[in-house]
């Protein structure tokens, strides 16, 4: 395509869509992760004696929590640096709602005896 007055014209809405449609999503994010930072989720697991988990919990478990308290988080969103969770206690996890925005939460780990 040649840069004529008409794409030009075209191609400056398009761009100030897309911006007005990436600074709404961007401020849907923000507002989400003020609500979601410092959240504590609880989860309980078969776990020995020792408090080691027989399995263990991962970011679709995390997911999947968040979902039934009211958040909207699919499991890609969920990071768990030190990888899924094998012991019962406390984790400190990132939620990546947006590129700009990341939110740690804090996930305790119940053992419940087999």
């Amino acid at each position: 395509r040649r840069a004529t007055e008409s794409n030009k014209a075209e191609f400056a809405a398009k761009r100030a869509e897309l911006e007005k449609a990436a600074a709404a999503k961007l401020a849907e994010s923000q507002a989400q992760g003020e609500k979601l930072g410092g959240t504590t989720i609880k989860l309980t697991q078969k776990a020995g004696v020792d408090g080691r988990l027989f399995g263990s919990v991962t970011n679709h478990d995390v997911a999947e929590e968040l979902n039934k308290q009211g958040y909207k988080v699919v499991k890609s969103q969920v990071r768990m640096p030190n990888g899924p969770i094998k012991v019962v206690g406390d984790s400190t996890v990132s939620v990546s709602l947006h590129t700009d925005v990341v939110v740690d939460i804090t996930v305790t780990v119940y053992g419940e005896t087999a």
